[in-house]
Parts: structure tokens; sequence; C-alpha cells
């Protein structure tokens, strides 16, 4: 199986990594960790190291997935701001969530320094700045309730961007990181002792049970505890209806000009995050944003033109030489799902990290394998997978579920996008009615006809043709698909249905 993404990250592009077996049969573990990404890799290696047997269940390759899409900022700023935080979760909850995300970035530099792993590791500020009065006001206000949580911040009038800005919070300790070069370390240091790392191996079920059976395409794993480390869990369908799928864009360019080292976010909605990396001797400026929905936005290129727009306005760098994008889940509430699936004894999740998927992924190996050795965490509670609050994100709770049936009923009656296939271009995909039958067409570069059944095979929404992505992506959940109907990401199982047309 093959990762068929059509744009390389700069990480992924520049940093190769040695590959790992598929799954050659029958298995027995203690711990089988589905998704070779941050979370799972720091799950599995913190396991070993209690003497645990662990088995990395990867679909495509180790680090291909959304962690290999990061910008890799290590932040305690958060997507949801602290004074929300406050109102949904309390002061206490907010003080946790501050001091928890700082346990994960604390936690990946002792590693970093233990391991002797080279991964450009650094500690840098953090400013989100403010460029109108409105976003100045808002400012102020997450100033106070950062404070409060334990950030150490300032506001400030000196921001390092060659543009004016009004005003920054800047906090101080953050950090960023090569995450191929720190996760590749990692993945090396699993298998052997009765750990595996296996590629290319989908798992197709998960059996819960004393003991638990994970099923996969090439064999079935027996073991004790399953952890669901993919970016969103494998059919678990009530805890999807508090999970919401994201693209977010980013290009590099060649900085042509001084920069000083940091982590920025304007405060724009959606905002752009910006940082920058060397390779060989080369200064890249990295800009990241134009989030919106999955299967919502018309043409996907548009996003990236408008980010290398940004790029060339703001910075002195005029040729852009990486574009990628990602996926990341909103959780309802505002922080991630970390824990216990509901109504499960021995299956445990982890999803929902928003934007700041490296340091909740690595609290998540924190929280997930002290809970498996029985241990007490102090971030747990928070992060509980099976939590319900009422009050916090229940306008984004019923809008985002509206949107679903919406388009579970809105696709099927709305008009195809051609009505015959020569209107599908080479290179592109459309949803052409044949024969009275909605159908997904691919026409490949050569141009080559690839049908399938436009049909989501996690809940039944209608795909959506990604233009910049060349992937076939469900708005309802945020499923992916290949152009010829592979699963890239989940929650779908199953590839699309393939349809013979003429």
């Amino acid at each position: 199986m093959s990762d068929e993404r059509e744009h390389k990250s700069l990480w992924t592009a520049t940093t190769p990594l040695p590959r790992y077996p598929a799954l050659s049969g029958d298995l027995e573990v203690d711990v089988v960790v589905v998704g070779g990404g941050i979370a799972g890799l720091t799950t599995a290696w913190l396991l070993k190291q209690e003497g645990k047997r662990v088995a990395v269940v990867e679909m495509h390759r180790v680090l291909s997935g959304q962690t290999g899409q990061t910008t890799a900022h290590l932040t305690e700023l958060l997507d949801t701001p602290y004074d929300t935080l406050v109102s949904d979760f309390g002061e206490k909850g907010a003080r946790l969530a501050a001091a928890s995300v700082r346990a994960s970035i604390e936690t990946m530099a002792g590693l970093v320094t233990r391991l002797g792993i080279d991964c450009d590791f650094q500690r840098v500020p953090g400013y989100r700045y403010a460029e109108t009065p409105a976003q100045v006001e808002s400012l102020e206000r997450e100033a106070s309730a950062a404070r409060e949580a334990g950030l150490l911040c300032s506001l400030t009038d000196d921001v390092p961007l060659p543009y004016p800005v009004l005003r920054a919070l800047r906090v101080e300790d953050q950090a960023w990181i090569e995450p191929r070069k720190y996760l590749g370390a990692l993945a090396a240091r699993i298998p052997g002792d009765g750990c595996h790392v296996f590629e290319d191996t989908q798992v197709t079920s998960i059996h819960e049970g004393e003991p638990c059976k994970v099923t996969t395409s090439r064999g079935v794993i027996t073991c004790r505890d399953v952890v669901e480390a993919t970016t969103t869990p494998l059919n678990r369908v009530l805890l999807h209806t508090k999970l919401y799928p994201y693209r977010t864009y980013v290009v590099a360019g060649r900085l042509e000009g001084p920069l000083a080292p940091g982590l920025y976010f304007d405060s724009e909605d959606p905002y752009h995050y910006i940082r920058t990396h060397r390779v060989d001797g080369q200064e890249y400026v990295i800009v990241g944003g134009e989030d919106h929905k999955v299967g919502t936005e018309e043409d996907t290129r548009r996003c990236f033109e408008a980010l290398e727009d940004y790029l060339r306005r703001r910075f002195p760098a005029t040729e852009v030489a990486y574009r990628w994008s990602g996926q990341v889940i909103e959780p309802a509430d505002g922080l991630p799902y970390i824990g216990r699936n509901g109504a499960s004894h021995h299956v445990w999740v982890a999803t929902g990290f928003s934007g700041t998927g490296m340091t909740f992924g690595t609290l998540s190996g924190m929280i997930l394998s002290d809970a498996i050795l029985g241990r007490d965490n102090p971030y747990a509670a928070l992060y509980d997978a099976t939590r319900v609050k009422p009050a916090a994100g229940a306008r984004d709770f019923v809008q985002e579920n509206a949107d679903v049936a919406f388009h579970f009923v809105a696709d099927r009656l709305s008009r195809p996008d051609a009505r015959d296939l020569s209107e599908v271009p080479a290179g592109e995909g459309r949803i052409v009615e044949v024969e009275g039958e909605k159908v997904a067409v691919y026409r490949d570069d050569g141009g080559g006809v690839h049908a399938v059944s436009p049909v989501c095979t996690h809940l039944g929404c209608h795909v959506h043709w990604n233009t910049a992505e060349r992937s076939w992506d469900c708005p309802c959940h945020g499923g992916r698909f290949s152009p010829t109907g592979e699963v890239l990401n989940g929650p779908a199982l199953k590839p699309l249905a393939c349809k013979k047309i003429r």
C-alpha cells in the first residue's frame, strides 16, 4: 500500500527514513499501537522502556501521515484561548492544560538530550500578535488568562518581524524541532526485545476481549491492550460526533533576509503560523494557515496561492520551494480526547489535537503509557476521552453535526460536477452522472479513466474531489481516499467500491 501524497513536506523531502517490514502472519504482544505518528511512536517507546512487548502498526509508512505534515511548533499557546479554557474547564483546568503542555515540551527536550538525538531542537520565544485594535483587546484578555494559567509571558510592542504589528503576547521558553529526525530516532529504538514496527499493514478491525484481537491485512495480532493513535479513531461513531476534521496548508520559501528565531502566530481567523528552518545551509521561512473544513473548499489550490501571496508580501522570500497540506482534528470542547474509549476496557484513544499535535501527541504517550501500566497521571482526568461537557463548545457541536447531516442528504441530491466523461480533465476527478447514477471519476495523466463509488465507506456520506492533493475527501468525518479509491486515512477502513463504466 502506498501513501499517494501529492505534495511532500520539507521534512519528508529532506529527511529520508529506513523502511520497516510489513507484518507477515499472526503475532502475540502485550500492546498494539495503531498509527506510526508522534502519539503512536511515543506511546510505544515509553511502554518498551517499562518492559512491555509492543507492536506499532502503520497503514502506509511511519511518519507519512499527519505528523509528517506538521510545522513542529512546540508551544503553550493553544488553539483554544486560555480565557475560554477558564470558562469551560475552570481555573484549575486551565492551569492543568498549561502544565501538561509544558511537561510535554520538557519530556521531548529530555529525550533529545538523553538519547543524543540530532533533530535541531531549539528553545525560542513564541509571539501571538495583533494587527488591529479589536485584536489587541482580545490579546490583552488572553495575556491575563495565560499568566493566571502559569505561562511565563508578557505583552510587548517589540516584535522582531519585518512588518509592523500593534502588540504581541510573548511567551518564553517555547521550542521547535525537526520532526522526522526526532521521531525517526524513536522509531529506530522500538524494534527488538519482543517489540516491532510494521509498515504497509492496514488494520481492518479491532475486537475487544481478553485478549484483544487486531485484524490486519497481513495477519491477526493478539494483545492485552490496543491504542488507536490515528488522526481519528477507527469507526468510533460516538466519538466522531465530537471531532471535526479540517485541512491546513503550508508553504516554505527560501529566506533572503534576516528573521529572528521564534514561533509567530497572527490573530486572523483562521490564523497563520510562522517559523524558520535551516536545511543544508539554506534558511527557509515556513508559513501555514488557510484552514477549512474537509471537503468544503471548491478549489483547494487557492489555499496554497493565498499562502504564497502572504509569504511574499511579508517576508524577504521570493521562491516557494515546498508546499504541503495536512489534516487537523478539532475537539468539541477545546481539548484533546486521550484515554480509555467509551464502553471499553482495553482500547485507548488519542485524538482531537487541533493545531498543536506535536505537544499533544507526546502528552498522549505520557498519559496512555501510565494508564496501561496502572499508574496515576496528573493530567488524565482533564483529557478523559469519555467526558461530556454540555456547555463547552455546544454551539460548535450542533453546527458541525448539522453540517454532517446536511452533507449526507444534500450531496445525494446535488447536481453532478459533470454529465459526460469527456468533461473530466487529465489529472482531475469529478462526480459524474453515468446512466442515472453518480460515480466518482478520475482521469489519470495518461488519459485512463478510473471510476469508484462516491459513497464513503465509513458512514455513507459522499466524497468531494481535492484538487491540491488529488484525493477524494469526505466532508463528514475527514476520511480520505486516493484517486483510485484506496484509503489514505481513516476513519474509513475499506476502499471506495470500484465501478464499471463504459
